[in-house]
C-alpha cells in the first residue's frame, strides 16, 4: 500500500491555528481551507530535518513511523518547494548515528587508500632511484634521491609518473636525469631568463649535460 505523508506548510503570512487560536504559526497544515497548528494536528512531537543530506533524510524517513513533508510557496516560481521533513526525534537520532558510522568508515577507507598510494609512490621512487644509480653509478646518492623524488612526484606528469617511467625504461630514466642536470648543473635557466629561446638554450647547454652524464656513467 502506498503511503501518503501529511504536507506541512511554512506560511508566508502570519497565521493562527483555527482550533486553538495560537500563533503566529511557524508551520501548519491546512484542513478544510483553514490553518491548523502542528500540536492540534498531532504532529507537534516531530522534529524538523532540513533537506540537503540525502542519506540522513532517507534513513530518518525510513525509521520514523510518522513523518511529514514540509513545503514553502515560492512566489517567483509560483510553486511549492520542499524544505525538509518532520520526523520522530528517535528516528533522527538513529539516522544521525548511522550516517556518522558511515562517515567514519569512509574516512578509514580513505586513510587506508592514501597509505597504500603512499607506499606505492615510495616504491616507485625507490625503484627509480635504484635504476638511476645503476645507469649512472657515479651519480651522488643525494642527487639520485632528489632526481627520483622530483620525477616521481604525484600529479606532476613527469617521467616517473608515466608508464615508461614506472617500467624503468632506460630512455625515460635517462631523460629524467638529463632534465635534472640541465636545470641544476648548467646555465640553462639563466639563459631562459635572459630571453634566449628554449631550443637555442638547450643546444648551448647540451655539451655540458653530456659531460656530466659521461662522468656519472663511469664505474
Amino acid at each position: 500500500m502506498d503511503l501518503v505523508a501529511p504536507v506541512v506548510v511554512e506560511p508566508l503570512k502570519r497565521r493562527r491555528c483555527s482550533e486553538c487560536r495560537q500563533g503566529p504559526l511557524e508551520r501548519m497544515i491546512v484542513e478544510f481551507n483553514a490553518p491548523v497548528c502542528l500540536d492540534c494536528a498531532d504532529l507537534g512531537h516531530l522534529v524538523f530535518l532540513r533537506r540537503g543530506d540525502t542519506a540522513l533524510t532517507r534513513r530518518a524517513r525510513e525509521g520514523s513511523s510518522l513523518w511529514a513533508v514540509v513545503v514553502r510557496h515560492n512566489r517567483r516560481r509560483t510553486r511549492y518547494e520542499r524544505q525538509g521533513l518532520l520526523v520522530e526525534e528517535a528516528a533522527l537520532a538513529r539516522a544521525e548515528a548511522a550516517c556518522l558510522a558511515d562517515a567514519e568508515a569512509r574516512a578509514r577507507r580513505r586513510a587506508r587508500d592514501a597509505a597504500r598510494r603512499a607506499d606505492r609512490d615510495a616504491e616507485v621512487t625507490a625503484a627509480l632511484e635504484a635504476e638511476i644509480l645503476r645507469l649512472f653509478p657515479r651519480c651522488p646518492a643525494d642527487r639520485a634521491a632528489e632526481i627520483a623524488g622530483h620525477a616521481a612526484q604525484k600529479g606532476s606528469g613527469r617521467v616517473g609518473r608515466t608508464a615508461a617511467g614506472r617500467a624503468l625504461d632506460r630512455g625515460a630514466v635517462t631523460a629524467a636525469v638529463r632534465a635534472a642536470v640541465r636545470h641544476v648543473d648548467t646555465e640553462y635557466d639563466t639563459l631562459l631568463m635572459r630571453g634566449v629561446p628554449r631550443h637555442q638554450a638547450r643546444m648551448r647547454v647540451a655539451p655540458a649535460i653530456e659531460a656530466v652524464l659521461r662522468a656519472w656513467r663511469r664505474a
